[in-house]
């Protein structure tokens, strides 16, 4: 099976490499300071803010890797607007920064407890992936089905604004107290 380095170690790090490892890959946890990156699947599970630090710290280690985003670029300080322009995406950002990289949107459309659960309500935990890379979302996909949830290709990484203003809704209406932090958005065929 695939190895997947996950950087951070919060409640979205381990829900993610928990539902990976029930799939029966290996999943390493890195701290945001840096470490040996073993995985060819890394997953950057810290807040937006953080991102930077983090690429500077780990620099040519992504290089070839397929590298997933999970951030939903919040104005932390209002909860009022994405800090990314209207026309790009925390994930279009990262992949500027990691051009020898394969960066693909995942998992910012769902909390931990829905990850955990892999369920939201009595539907099955949906995760989206956007990127441009079809041979890298298939991996993607493979990862999160063996590890029990669903996987839908939500096309390019154009798609990653989208996913992230669907991720900022979300917050947003948890944060308001309108839906808990173990609900979320479900998807019906």
């Amino acid at each position: 099976m695939t190895t997947v380095s996950i950087i951070g170690k919060g409640s979205m790090a381990n829900a993610i490499g928990g539902a990976i490892a029930s799939g029966g890959s290996t999943v390493d946890y890195l701290g945001r300071e840096g470490g040996t990156v073993t995985g060819d699947v890394v997953v950057l599970a810290v807040p937006y803010p953080e991102v930077d630090a983090v690429l500077a710290s780990y620099g040519d280690a992504l290089a070839g890797k397929i590298v997933v985003d999970i951030t939903n670029p919040l104005d932390f300080a209002t909860f009022d607007a994405l800090v990314v322009p209207a026309d790009s995406s925390a994930a279009a950002v990262i992949a500027e920064k990691l051009p020898g990289s394969t960066v693909l949107k995942a998992f910012n459309t769902t909390f931990a407890a829905t990850l955990s659960s892999k369920t939201v309500g009595s539907l099955p935990t949906t995760v989206l992936i956007a990127g441009d890379d079809d041979s890298a979302k298939a991996t993607l996909a493979e990862l999160i089905t063996a590890g029990g949830l669903r996987a839908i290709d939500a096309g390019p990484l154009k798609r990653a604004r989208e996913l992230e203003a669907l991720g900022f809704l979300q917050i947003t209406l948890a944060a308001g107290e309108k839906i808990s932090w173990t609900g979320g958005f479900g998807l019906a065929d």
